[in-house]
């Protein structure tokens, strides 16, 4: 019998509920510690999930009974201490993005590609059965040759989503807006399933929030890859609801499109569902967690255990969570370009 691994979680947000209710489902793991810079908000997530609660990050890196952190912190906080627990030879799994910044995500990775330790990244829609089946045709070659695909995100957020938790909405806390936070995924799966990316055009926008937020709202992109392929990807939180993320990648011979995470194949005229989520229904009835965020923070969670067990790399690490960053840095340069463009044109 294996000794069980000691786990610990760092912020105590909405998210941290997700990571927590995933590891009490695994076998060999023990939550061990929540650490939030609250300690009331600490104390209660500790009660809950009957674990040791502490408010001082710095605590948990000399604590040998624990050898992985999930990471649920703001995204400013990330980089450091991401760097600080691979130096304390601790494994990191992350939420998304890596960094708030491009910059500190580069000396994240770097620092990654030093340690022995694991660094993975939380892009749990990876791990949703219709990606997997994209990607495996992708691989395969079943449909021949990509010629394109889009990702569209029209999601919703109130005022008070920022009001609430200040850090969003913030170049200095939060990185960025949609790109950075919302719709991070989409652009993960449209690199994932398009390859090493060329270049990407595209701008910025404040639509819906410029009296509550300094950050985008809404984006828009068009992106080639190397491979020929080309990419249309459309973000907002500006929309009245949340809806299904869409995709639509077109192949020489067919078309997939996934929404509410079915996958479904337009061939010769006629659309075939090729997969749709399996249940995810907790013992009380519930989903854990929000079904638009994607539904397969499990499996991603148990399958970073079981590489740290075995000691070989997860497959989503910091090589992998530095593309999105890449692509958001690329993005806002070239809204600012287009911006300046259009500023210096005579009237």
């Amino acid at each position: 019998m294996r000794d069980p691994i000691g786990a610990a979680i760092v912020g105590a947000g909405a998210i941290s509920t997700v990571h927590a209710e995933s590891l009490a489902k695994l076998n060999g793991v023990h939550l061990k510690l929540i650490v939030d810079i609250d300690p009331v908000r600490a104390a209660q997530a500790a009660e809950k999930y009957h674990c040791e609660a502490a408010s001082d990050f710095q605590t948990l890196l000399n604590r040998q009974d624990i050898q992985v952190v999930h990471l649920c912190t703001p995204h400013h906080l990330h980089a450091g201490m991401a760097i600080d627990l691979l130096r304390s030879g601790k494994h990191v799994l992350t939420e998304k993005p890596l960094a708030h910044h491009l910059s500190a995500a580069e000396a994240l990775l770097r620092e990654a590609s030093q340690s022995s330790a694991q660094l993975g990244i939380t892009f749990q829609n990876r791990y949703n059965a219709s990606s997997r089946a994209i990607r495996e045709m992708i691989d395969k070659g079943t449909l021949g040759r990509l010629l394109g695909l889009k990702g569209i995100v029209t999601w919703s957020r109130e005022p008070s989503y920022y009001t609430s938790s200040p850090w969003r909405g913030s170049w200095a806390t939060e990185g960025g807006g949609v790109l950075i936070n919302q719709a991070i995924h989409t652009l993960d799966l449209l690199q994932w399933f398009g390859g090493e990316v060329a270049s990407i055009e595209g701008s910025t926008s404040t639509d819906a929030l410029g009296d509550t937020i300094e950050v985008e709202d809404t984006a828009h992109a068009h992106i080639r890859f190397s491979n020929g392929a080309r990419g249309l990807f459309y973000a907002t939180n500006a929309y009245v609801s949340n809806s299904p993320v869409e995709l639509e990648l077109v192949f020489e011979q067919g078309v997939l499109r996934q929404r509410n995470d079915c996958l479904h194949l337009i061939q010769h005229g006629s659309e075939t569902l090729l997969c749709e989520p399996p249940a995810t229904l907790d013992e009380q009835g519930l989903i854990t967690g929000k079904s638009y965020w994607g539904i397969s923070h499990q499996l991603l969670i148990e399958d970073f255990y079981d590489h740290v067990r075995s000691g070989t790399r997860f497959p989503v690490h910091a090589g992998e969570g530095i593309k999105t960053m890449r692509l958001i840095a690329g993005l806002y340069a070239s809204s600012q370009a287009q911006a300046a463009r259009m500023s210096s044109r005579p009237t």
